[in-house]
C-alpha cells in the first residue's frame, strides 16, 4: 500500500431542514391552529482516528466530503428527520489544519479520538413554535441553518515510542527487521527505505514498544535535501531517538562527521529534537575493521554526554542490551 502522510480535503456539513408552515385541516375543527413541525438537523462532518489505518491514502483519492441535509418539517407537528453524521476515518496521529488560516483544529493522537470539523445546520422551527396569545395563526417558519464548508489540510505524524535516525545505509532497516514484525526493504545502496515504517518490539523484560524507521537523512535535509525533510515530522512524537552510526573507516565522510551531520539536521529542524533522550548506536560490529574505529568514535560521543552502545543486527551482538536499555528509559 502506498504511504501517504499529507492530504487536502474539502468538507461540507449538511444544511438544516426548513421549518414548516401548516394549519390543522380537520372536519369539525374550525380553528385548528398552526401545526407546522421543525426541520431536522444537518449532518456533522466528523474526523475519527481508526487504528486499522496507517496512511492518508483514502483522503488523497477522495477529496470532497459532503454530509446530507436535514429533512424539512411537515404538518401535524412532524419534525423532519436529522441527517446522519459523515465520519471520515484517518490514522491515529493525524493533525487537522484549516488550510486557509493554517490553524490547528485537532490533533488525533489517540485511537478512536475524534473531532467535529464542520457542524451541521440546525433545523428551522415550524410555525407552531411561533404561536402566541396575540398571534394564534402565525404564517412564518424558520429556515434551516446553513452548511459549513471548509478546506482542510491533514498531516500524519506517526505515533511511536522510539525513532531510528541516521544517514542512509547506517543499518536502521536491518535493525528494525531483526527486532520487530516490520519487513522493510534492505539493500546495499542508499535510500532503500523510502517511507517510514513501524514495528512492534518486545524487550527481554517483556515490555512492548513501537519503533519507527525513518528514511535516511543527509546534510541539508531540513532544507529539503534528499527525502528526510518529508519524514522528520514522524519522529516529533517519539520519546527516544536511536541515532545509528556506521563507524566503518572506509566510508566517507569520516564517522565523527557522519555523527555531526545528523545532530546538526535534528537541531536545525527542531532544537527540541536534538536534546531529546538519545542513544547513539554504533552498528555493523560484525565487520572486523569497524571495531577499532568504533572505539575512537565512542570516546568522542561519550564526551558529548551521550550514551553509546555497539551492536550487530546481523549477529545479534548487543541487540538484547540495547532493547533492555530502551525499555528501561521508557519506564521513567
Amino acid at each position: 500500500m502506498k504511504f501517504v502522510d499529507q492530504a487536502k480535503i474539502k468538507v461540507t456539513s449538511g444544511k438544516g431542514g426548513h421549518g414548516c408552515i401548516s394549519f390543522r385541516r380537520e372536519a369539525f375543527v374550525p380553528m385548528g391552529g398552526p401545526d407546522g413541525g421543525d426541520g431536522g438537523k444537518g449532518g456533522d462532518v466528523i474526523i475519527r482516528a481508526d487504528e486499522s489505518l496507517n496512511t492518508l491514502l483514502d483522503c488523497q483519492y477522495q477529496q470532497l466530503y459532503r454530509a446530507k441535509k436535514g429533512a424539512d418539517g411537515m404538518g401535524k407537528n412532524k419534525t423532519g428527520r436529522s441527517a446522519d453524521d459523515l465520519i471520515i476515518n484517518v490514522p491515529p496521529g493525524t493533525q487537522i489544519y484549516d488550510a486557509a488560516s493554517a490553524e490547528l483544529i485537532a490533533d488525533l493522537d489517540e485511537s478512536n479520538s475524534s473531532a467535529v470539523v464542520a457542524k451541521g445546520g440546525r433545523g428551522g422551527q415550524g410555525n407552531a413554535r411561533f404561536a402566541t396569545s396575540r398571534n394564534q395563526a402565525p404564517r412564518k417558519a424558520q429556515p434551516g441553518g446553513p452548511a459549513v464548508e471548509l478546506e482542510l489540510r491533514l498531516e500524519l505524524k506517526l505515533i511511536a515510542d522510539v525513532g531510528l535516525v541516521g544517514l542512509p545505509n547506517s543499518g536502521k532497516s536491518t535493525l528494525i527487521s531483526c527486532v520487530s514484525n516490520a519487513r522493510p526493504k534492505i539493500a546495499d545502496y542508499p535510500f532503500t527505505t523510502k517511507v517510514p515504517g513501524l514495528g512492534v518490539v518486545r524487550a527481554a523484560d517483556g515490555r512492548d514498544f513501537v519503533m519507527a524507521d525513518i528514511p535516511g537523512l543527509i546534510e541539508g535535509a531540513h532544507e529539503g535535501a534528499g527525502m528526510g525533510d518529508l519524514f522528520l515530522r514522524h519522529i516529533e512524537r517519539t520519546r527516544i531517538l536511536l541515532h545509528l552510526v556506521d563507524p566503518g573507516p572506509l566510508v566517507e565522510p569520516p564517522a565523527i562527521e557522519r555523527f555531526r551531520v545528523i545532530m546538526s539536521e535534528l537541531d536545525s529542524y527542531s532544537p527540541e529534537l536534538s536534546s531529546r533522550q538519545m542513544i547513539v548506536v554504533l552498528t555493523k560490529m560484525d565487520i572486523t575493521e569497524n571495531r577499532p574505529a568504533a572505539e575512537e568514535l565512542s570516546k568522542f560521543i561519550e564526551a558529548q554526554n551521550l550514551p553509546v552502545l555497539r551492536i550487530s543486527a546481523i549477529s545479534g551482538e548487543g541487540v538484547r542490551e540495547l532493547l533492555l536499555q530502551v525499555s528501561k528509559m521508557l519506564k521513567v
